[in-house]
Formats: C-alpha cells, sequence, structure tokens
C-alpha cells in the first residue's frame, strides 16, 4: 500500500465494517425472523437461494474475528446490530441473547483499544412488523427509535459513534421501487413513502438517544458520482433526475429541509400527508455525517413512466460487481458536500472497497490498488480543507452479499464458506503495515 498512518492527522480513525445480518448467522442465539429470510425464501430473489441462517457465524467466532481486528492495527470497527435480534417481533419483550450478544461484542472492541461504531439498522426488518407494511408504515419511525432506546440502554455509554440508518436510498428505493432487495417490491407510492419514512424514523431515533444521553450521532448515506452519457440537454436530464433520487434526496431533508424538485416531479403525489411537516425532526443536529462510496454511474433517457432513466456502460476498469473504479469520484462527492450541505461537519468514509474474485494464496493486488487509489482521493479532498475524520475499509471478511449471495467478495479476511475459516488477504497484510508506519 502507497499511504501510511502518518500521511493522516493524530486521531483519524481507520475501521473496518461488517452488518449484522451479513456476518453474524441468523440462525443462532435467538434471533427472530426478518423480511430478508422471507425474500432469500423466495424463488428468484437471491442467488442460489442463499440466505443468512449462517453466513460467517461471526456470533460464535466473535472474539477470533476481534483478535484479527486488533492485529490489523484498526482504530475502530463499524458494525450494526440486528433488531430482531434483540426484538424478535420487533416489538415487546427484549431477548436476552441478542442483548448480551452486542454486550459482549463492545466490550471486546473496548479491550482491544477498538472503537465501537455502531449502526442500528443495515437492511433487516423484523418480519412482524414487515406483515404491518415495514417502512411503508408511518408508525415505523416509533418502532425504530424504541429499538434504538432499547439497545442503547444496554451499550449506549460505551460506544464511540452511533448512526440510526445505513444507506436510505438502498432501504427505500432499490428495495420498494427497483425491487432488487427486500421487501422486493416494485411500488412507487411505496417507495415514496419509504424514502420520506426512513428520514422520519432517523430523526426520531436522534431524538430518541439525544434524550438518553447518548452522544456523537450521526447519519450514513451512499453516493454516486453521476454523468450524463453525453452533453445533449436529453442526457443531462436524465442524470440530474437519477443524481435526485440517489445522492441529493435524502441529503436535502437531512440538511435542508427540502426535496428536489426533480425528485418531487415523480414522487410528490405519492408521498404522505403532511410530509412538508416533518423537516424539523429530520433535520435535527448531527455531529458527523458518514459517506458511503463505491462507484460512478452513466445515464441516458430510458423513455416511459417516470423517471425515466438508464445506465449505461462506461470505459473505467470494473470490479467483480461490474461497477467502474473512480476515486476521483470520491474526491468530487467529499468537496460537493462539504460545500453544498455539511459545511464544518465532520465526515467520515464509513464504506468504500471492491468485490474481487479472491481465492487463497493469490495477492489481491487489485483491491490494494483499489483502497490506495481512493485514500489518495480523501487525502486530496483534505488538503482542499474538506473535514475528513475517518476511512473504513469495506469488508472486514467476506459475507453474504444479499441478493448475490456469498460470491462476490468484498472482504480484507477470506472466508471459506464450507469451513468458515478466516485467511487475511494480501491487502489485510499491506494494510497492518501501512497502519503500522
Amino acid at each position: 500500500m502507497q499511504f501510511s498512518r502518518s500521511d493522516f492527522p493524530p486521531g483519524f480513525q481507520f475501521a473496518a465494517a461488517t452488518s449484522s445480518y451479513q456476518i453474524e448467522g441468523h440462525a443462532f442465539g435467538g434471533a427472530g425472523r426478518t423480511h430478508w429470510d422471507t425474500f432469500a425464501a423466495t424463488p428468484g430473489n437471491v442467488v442460489r437461494a442463499e440466505d443468512g441462517a449462517t453466513a460467517c457465524d461471526h456470533y460464535h467466532r466473535m472474539e477470533d474475528d476481534l483478535d484479527l481486528m486488533q492485529a490489523m492495527g484498526l482504530d475502530a470497527y463499524r458494525f450494526s446490530t440486528s433488531w430482531a435480534r434483540v426484538l424478535p417481533e420487533g416489538r415487546g419483550t427484549p431477548n436476552p441473547e441478542g442483548l448480551d450478544f452486542y454486550d459482549r461484542l463492545v466490550d471486546g472492541l473496548l479491550a482491544r483499544d477498538l472503537n465501537p461504531m455502531v449502526t442500528l439498522y443495515h437492511w433487516e426488518m423484523p418480519s412482524a412488523l414487515a406483515d404491518l407494511g415495514g417502512w411503508t408504515n408511518p408508525d415505523v419511525s416509533h418502532w425504530l427509535a424504541d429499538f434504538a432506546t432499547v439497545i442503547m440502554d444496554r451499550i449506549g455509554d460505551r460506544v464511540f459513534s452511533v448512526a440510526p440508518i445505513n444507506e436510505p436510498w438502498c432501504v427505500a428505493w432499490l428495495s420498494h421501487f427497483l425491487g432488487l432487495q427486500a421487501p422486493g417490491l416494485r411500488d412507487i407510492r411505496a417507495a415514496a413513502r419509504a424514502m420520506h419514512h426512513v428520514l422520519l424514523a432517523h430523526g426520531r431515533c436522534i431524538a430518541a438517544l439525544r434524550a438518553a444521553g447518548v452522544g456523537n450521532l450521526g447519519a450514513v448515506c451512499n453516493f454516486e458520482r453521476v454523468y450524463a452519457a453525453s452533453d445533449t440537454p436529453e442526457d443531462r436530464r436524465a442524470a440530474r433526475v437519477y443524481e435526485g433520487i440517489y445522492n441529493r434526496f435524502f441529503v436535502g431533508g437531512l440538511f435542508k429541509g427540502a426535496y428536489p424538485d426533480e425528485v418531487l416531479e415523480g414522487l410528490g403525489p405519492h408521498l404522505p400527508t403532511g410530509w412538508q411537516d416533518d423537516f424539523d425532526l429530520i433535520g435535527a443536529p448531527l455531529d458527523w455525517f458518514g459517506v458511503n462510496y463505491y462507484t460512478c454511474k452513466r445515464i441516458a433517457p430510458a423513455g416511459g413512466a417516470w423517471p425515466g432513466t438508464a445506465e449505461v456502460p462506461g470505459p473505467l476498469p470494473k470490479t467483480q460487481m461490474d461497477w467502474e473504479i473512480d476515486p476521483g469520484g470520491l474526491e468530487h462527492i467529499l468537496k460537493w458536500l462539504q460545500t453544498d450541505y455539511t459545511g464544518a461537519l465532520p465526515l467520515y468514509i464509513t464504506e468504500n472497497g471492491l468485490a474481487n474474485p479472491d481465492a487463497p494464496g493469490r495477492p489481491d493486488t487489485e483491491r490494494m490498488e483499489y483502497l490506495d487509489d481512493h485514500l489518495a482521493a480523501a487525502r486530496r479532498a483534505m488538503q482542499a480543507g474538506v473535514p475528513l475524520a475517518g476511512y473504513t475499509f469495506w469488508s472486514l471478511m467476506d459475507n453474504y452479499e444479499w441478493s448475490l449471495g456469498y460470491e462476490k467478495r468484498f472482504g480484507l479476511i477470506h472466508v471459506d464458506f464450507e469451513t468458515l475459516d478466516r485467511t487475511p488477504k494480501a491487502s489485510y497484510h499491506a494494510i497492518a503495515d501501512a497502519l503500522a508506519r
């Protein structure tokens, strides 16, 4: 790796990330069912109908996994809590085993001088609440805030940071309009309501956590650099609509108390009654903001109903996900956010990485180059004045990649999904050396 710890200021947090359903093993420890279990059990939704029942069995192998983090020299670990592990029915009586698991996880991190960075919700809605409409039900904001109170009552005194929801675009648009993740809907009205309710839930969680005395609260959104496929007015218009949905809708709600006009053109008639009155709650002040970045998109018109956009292939090298590698896009997004939305608020890169067909014994050179190039882009943004406070590698280990099953490998640690053996990759060792410099 070309970077070293000394390239970054004192206190800069280097972390690795995972999410609960992707690694823990949802069949263990008394966890309740989620809409991901249902989605995966429906033919055609997930590669080979794979699910997160076992995943990486982090539930039983947590201590070894924490040792691997410590040996890499990380400063922090970004993980998510499973709502259904803590509250199997989404509400009601907590599961003691679930609370104990996250208690042990936080204590184990602190014992290894690793800062616990918590995300409350990473895409797994308890089935009992999904049956009530999930993200389309206006009560979901109260449900999530109640969960936030329960889990933070146990661990909130010892965590470094908390964000209520990972990647609202995926929670709402990808899952309710494109239908590519649980609950797998293709419904513009459901999507519009989910997009607003996910922000309302964020705001209500922030209020509940502030009231409970939990500090260092933030939000995490995903972003793509968006290019028009050409310089024609039609292509530029399509790119503006796509970018409005993907990049500007959620930060508009969080920081400006408004949604983009290009998005309201399609979603406005389907938003819940009184949505304009919710921005005071949605826009509660934050302590930091998290940026998940992987790729760019090139957009052209598609015709038909709104939004009428289509992705077109681009010329840059691509990852195993067929995503273009565009480190300059990360620099652009960081500068744009600071200028237009976040100002002096500390920013964290909360996910960045690539999928690669890795195998033990084969150096994952592509991953090292990708990470080096994106860390260099992050440094350029910092030199331009962006208040970047941390960088998080996605992912700590190979894991369940949602509808793509187990074949897309993002990890710094190789996982054999038959034996569940862990093997640190060349990138893991290279990062350990860089962080020791």
